[in-house]
């Protein structure tokens, strides 16, 4: 059985070419190829919430697939745009919804939203990442919690960035062991006492981050570690084993390609 942070790796080490392999999938390929096929052809937010499958696929693609029901809140999110501070959407915490927005501003562009690059390309990147994560987490929860925070550390300019954000929040207090509920202030401050915001938009601190997460994950939910997790463990000691060497063990001892 492959470790959290086995399998983090292993997505990780190659992101485009997992990337690839998941834009391979052919009810991945089906869907994105009607979304890129259709989705200029429409000139509205009726004529966006009218294609199921458009909405859906967008909805996806910025992680509010569980919301996708919601179509009168989502029509306000869009009719409201993102360019009044007081909009719909800019006074939700959640800012899956002020990414939607933006990437489809009918407020702003009319009926050009759909042939700009927010709606298109970077939608369609956005699904690719967003499918990733979630075929990662009908294995493991724990990596698909880990590559979502991996995306998202750059960004996180505060600990209230984490506590408006739950899978950030589960991962941090995954890895700190910090309890759950209480006084949002008391949380924000052991947060800002614990982790240093700034190095999080370093690669490298992030991965030790995410390294130290998957270990507490594993003991929480009593996920099996693999006896290659030692070298991991070891990798920047005097062993002189790199990551690229582990994982060439790890695909062997699990058959991986």
């Amino acid at each position: 059985m492959l470790t959290t942070f086995t399998s983090y790796k292993l997505i990780t080490k190659d992101l485009q070419k997992s990337l690839a392999r998941t834009a391979s999938d052919p009810i991945v390929a089906r869907d994105t190829k009607y979304y890129r096929e259709n989705i200029g052809k429409v000139k509205s937010i009726d004529g966006f919430l009218g294609d199921q499958r458009l909405y859906s696929y967008a909805m996806k693609a910025y992680g509010l697939e569980d919301m996708t029901y919601a179509k009168a809140f989502m029509r306000k999110v869009l009719t409201e745009g993102i360019d009044d501070k007081t909009s719909f959407a800019n006074r939700l915490s959640d800012e899956r919804y002020t990414a939607l927005a933006g990437a489809f501003n009918f407020k702003r562009y009319g009926e050009l939203t759909t042939s700009l690059e927010g709606a298109q390309q970077e939608t369609v990147d956005n699904y690719m990442r967003q499918s990733l994560e979630l075929t990662a987490g009908e294995e493991d929860q724990g990596v698909r919690l880990a590559l979502y925070f991996q995306r998202k550390a750059a960004d996180i300019s505060g600990p209230f960035d984490i506590l408006a954000d739950p899978a950030l929040l589960q991962v941090v207090q995954t890895t700190l062991g910090l309890p759950q509920g209480g006084n949002v202030d008391a949380q924000a401050a052991m947060i800002k006492h614990r982790i240093d915001i700034e190095s999080l938009k370093d690669p490298k601190e992030v991965e030790r981050f995410l390294q130290r997460f998957a270990t507490m994950w594993e003991a929480e939910n009593n996920v099996s570690s693999a006896p290659v997790m030692t070298l991991f463990n070891s990798a920047d000691s005097s062993s002189g084993l790199d990551v690229d060497l582990l994982m060439s063990l790890q695909r062997i001892k699990f058959g991986g390609v």
